[in-house]
């Protein structure tokens, strides 16, 4: 089951990065991909504040920019898939 949701846009660059840093390191069943094409996912990323793209919602906060999703995907990497979410 996902627990993070990775707000991105398929033609960017930084979201890209962010995509293949997810499938490299094997979290794609703890990352839920959010294209920002749709509607309904424009809504969302809004509701959680959200204004910078590659955006990853952790369950608490939003985290903006592809080094600070990368960061936080860093994390869960590092601490054996992130025990505490």
């Amino acid at each position: 089951m996902a627990v993070f949701e990775l707000f991105h846009r398929i033609p960017d660059r930084p979201s890209a990065r962010v995509r293949v840093y997810i499938v490299d390191h094997a979290l794609e069943d703890r990352v839920r991909f959010r294209n920002l094409a749709f509607d309904e996912v424009q809504a969302d990323f809004a509701r959680h504040g959200g204004h910078t793209c590659p955006a990853l919602w952790d369950g608490t906060r939003l985290h903006e920019g592809a080094e600070a999703v990368l960061a936080r995907l860093q994390a869960v990497v590092n601490l054996g898939r992130d025990s505490d979410t």
